[in-house]
């Protein structure tokens, strides 16, 4: 095709075209890295499999935030307690294009969990927003809990103190998040009560309900229809606040005084690999956060009885994360538990 040749052109109509050139190119320039970055696509890590809490709350946020963000591709890397997925975003290139869905097990607790770890939970990490937090709930056998005239918090501390290793309670295993919640209430009431570990949560909740363990600490969600049918009995809530899903259970910080300060429950929340730059973090981070703010997302939360705890502020998450990296030090070490 022949160029057009400007030259032959008169003067002002040549000017005028290289001027609106320049100023195109210009205005392309000037396009916000924001928005020219809404072509590209996240691939957000799920260090779990499909299904579970973690990847229903990723798969609702990735489609709140298309419109933001770009397209955002949910991936499924389960296996170490979480380990493996999180580890391959740790190693990931640092431009924004590639997040972890984190959890309280994969920068929290398996830090002290394993004795070797593939990445530094702290260090290895951009901290986004926190998006929600789970409550456990303290639960007993229905029938146990009539029998020995429990009712409430007070009524089971009193029993074990009187009772000293007559009553167990049951985990989905050793390490696992009622394994721990389960030690932190020993220590922090002076209580002698034997731990029953199972190879999973079904199995735990199938031995208290049948009757093989007295209590156990369960996620909320997954105990709710047999409290509801009444095969358990719940106590409390082991969060610092009441759950919205069950505002009529106490937390175990209000049911005693010695329990005072009693905060453990499960949390998750979006991490970028180390040294994300600020613009981006700060870019993603408000996305994020109103996503969380939709009505869509509210609602499948609430589906898992989550609460959404959308973070102030990267800064303010990444304090939470260090927070809590540091409560479960103490914990795994009492419980004994690890895992080669």
């Amino acid at each position: 095709m022949p160029t057009e040749r400007t030259d032959l052109m008169p003067t002002g109509i040549a000017r005028r075209r290289g001027l609106a050139a320049v100023a195109s190119f210009a205005a392309a320039l000037a396009v916000p890295s924001a928005l020219r970055a809404q072509g590209s696509t996240i691939r957000l890590v799920v260090p779990y499999p499909p299904g579970g809490p973690l990847d229903i709350a990723a798969r609702a946020i990735a489609a709140a935030v298309k419109d933001s963000l770009g397209t955002v591709i949910v991936e499924n890397r389960p296996g170490a307690g979480g380990n493996l997925g999180a580890d391959q975003v740790a190693k990931a290139a640092a431009d924004g294009n590639t997040l972890v869905m984190g959890a309280v097990a994969t920068h929290a607790i398996n830090p002290w969990l394993y004795r070797k770890m593939p990445y530094d939970a702290l260090r290895d990490f951009t901290p986004l927003t926190l998006v929600a937090q789970v409550p456990n709930v303290l639960v007993m056998n229905a029938e146990t809990a009539s029998r020995l005239k429990i009712s409430s918090v007070a009524d089971l501390l009193a029993h074990v103190r009187a009772n000293p290793g007559r009553l167990n309670y049951g985990s989905g295993g050793n390490g696992s998040a009622g394994h721990l919640a389960g030690e932190m209430f020993k220590k922090e009431a002076g209580l002698f009560v034997v731990h029953i570990p199972y190879s999973g949560g079904p199995p735990a909740q199938f031995g208290l309900v049948s009757g093989q363990v007295d209590f156990n600490f369960d996620n909320l969600a997954a105990a709710a229809t047999n409290i509801r049918n009444g095969k358990l009995k719940a106590l409390a809530v082991t969060t610092a606040a009441r759950s919205s899903a069950m505002p009529e259970l106490p937390t175990l910080a209000e049911s005693s005084p010695t329990l005072k300060g009693f905060d453990i429950g499960t949390w998750f929340g979006l991490f970028a690999p180390a040294n994300l730059p600020e613009p981006s973090t700060q870019r993603l981070h408000k996305a994020f956060v109103t996503a969380l703010a939709s009505a869509d997302v509210k609602a499948r939360l609430a589906a898992l009885m989550a609460e959404p705890a959308p973070s102030a502020s990267p800064a303010a998450f990444s304090a939470f994360v260090a927070a809590e990296h540091r409560k479960y030090q103490a914990v795994v070490k009492a419980s004994g538990a690890s895992v080669d």
